[in-house]
C-alpha cells in the first residue's frame, strides 16, 4: 500500500516536468530552423494579416524566412499560393513575371506568401516539410533578392 502511495506522489510531482518537453511537431520545427540557421538563412516568426480571399485562412503568426536585397532592387510586389503552385496578388491576378514565377514554382507546398520590398524579399512559410526542401527556399530568396 505505502508503495502505491509514493509512486502516485512521485507521478503528481513529476507530471509537470512531461509539459516542459516539446512535441514532436515542436521538436522538427526547431531543428528545421536550426538547419536553415546553417544554411545562412534569417528567420524570425511575425504576425500576418492574411487576404479574406484564402481558401484557408494560415496561422496569425508564422515562420518568415528574409534576405536582403541588393542595391538597385526597387520592384515591390507580393505573391499568395492559393493552391500549390497557382501564386496570386492582391487583386487576384495570376503572376505573370517568368523570373519570379520561375522561383515561385519550385517552393513548397506550404509556402503562403512570398512578398519583395526594397529592403527585402520574405517568404511566410508553414514549415510542415522537412529539412530537404531549405535548399530551394534558399535558392528562391537568393535568386529574388
Amino acid at each position: 500500500m505505502t508503495v502505491w502511495v509514493v509512486v502516485s506522489i512521485l507521478a503528481l510531482i513529476l507530471s509537470p516536468l512531461a509539459w516542459l518537453l516539446p512535441s514532436r511537431r515542436m521538436s522538427g520545427r526547431m531543428a528545421l530552423r536550426l538547419e536553415a540557421r546553417r544554411m545562412g538563412l534569417a528567420m524570425q516568426l511575425a504576425p500576418q494579416t492574411w487576404p479574406h480571399w484564402l481558401p484557408e485562412e494560415p496561422p496569425g503568426t508564422c515562420a518568415q524566412y528574409h534576405q536582403g536585397r541588393r542595391r538597385g532592387s526597387s520592384d515591390v510586389w507580393c505573391y499568395w499560393q492559393t493552391t500549390p503552385g497557382t501564386w496570386l496578388n492582391q487583386w487576384r491576378e495570376p503572376c505573370v513575371d517568368e523570373r519570379v514565377l520561375e522561383q515561385l514554382k519550385r517552393l513548397p507546398a506550404s509556402v503562403y506568401k512570398v512578398e519583395a520590398t526594397a529592403q527585402m524579399v520574405a517568404l511566410c512559410w508553414g514549415e510542415r516539410e522537412d529539412a530537404s526542401v531549405l535548399q530551394d527556399v534558399a535558392d528562391a530568396l537568393k535568386t529574388l533578392a
